[in-house]
């Protein structure tokens, strides 16, 4: 099992990578407006443990416009987003989630992989530090270019309140 975890607190707003025991980056990120909540439909970001369960996107441009996770062909620009205003932007890559507490957040009305939770890209001009999503965890394109060459697919992912507590993680 990788040593390698990303830990997101959606109080300060913040994702950590970590090797072990080592902080190797850090990140602003936006979580959900409507705070915390594991239940489908309710737009709001689900806590607890997690894994990446798919790497989307590796190749694609910077500011590449995802629908459904695929490449529409597209390259985000302000005059697109005034063309499309209903659109939730997802860029440059996806880092789609899974859970893994049942009851929790995997299986049933509240399993993350179903909703369709990802870390990803958004407009740079998007606020970081503010939440602001529906329900995943956005960030700036550059610093989800990083994430994404430092994480695999199986890697670890603790979703809380603050960074401070961690219960046992399930394998």
């Amino acid at each position: 099992m990788s040593e390698r975890l990303i830990r997101i607190s959606l109080a300060a707003q913040r994702l950590d990578v970590l090797e072990g025991p080592e902080l190797i980056a850090t990140y602003p990120v936006s979580t959900a407006r409507n705070g915390p909540g594991e239940r489908r439909d309710s737009g709001c970001t689900p806590r607890g443990w997690h894994r990446i369960r798919i790497r989307i996107g590796a190749g694609q441009p910077v500011n590449a416009v995802f629908v459904g996770r695929r490449p529409t062909g597209e390259i985000y620009h302000p005059d697109l987003a005034i063309r499309h205003p209903q659109r939730d932007w997802i860029l440059t890559r996806i880092l789609w989630l899974t859970g893994l507490e049942s009851g929790s957040n995997r299986g049933g009305n509240c399993d993350t992989l179903r909703r369709l939770i990802y870390i990803h890209g958004c407009p740079d001009s998007a606020p970081m530090g503010k939440p602001l999503s529906h329900g995943c965890i956005r960030m700036r394109n550059s610093d989800v270019l990083d994430l994404f060459d430092r994480v695999a697919a199986g890697d670890r992912v603790f979703i809380g309140e603050t960074m401070h507590r961690f219960a046992s993680h399930p394998s």
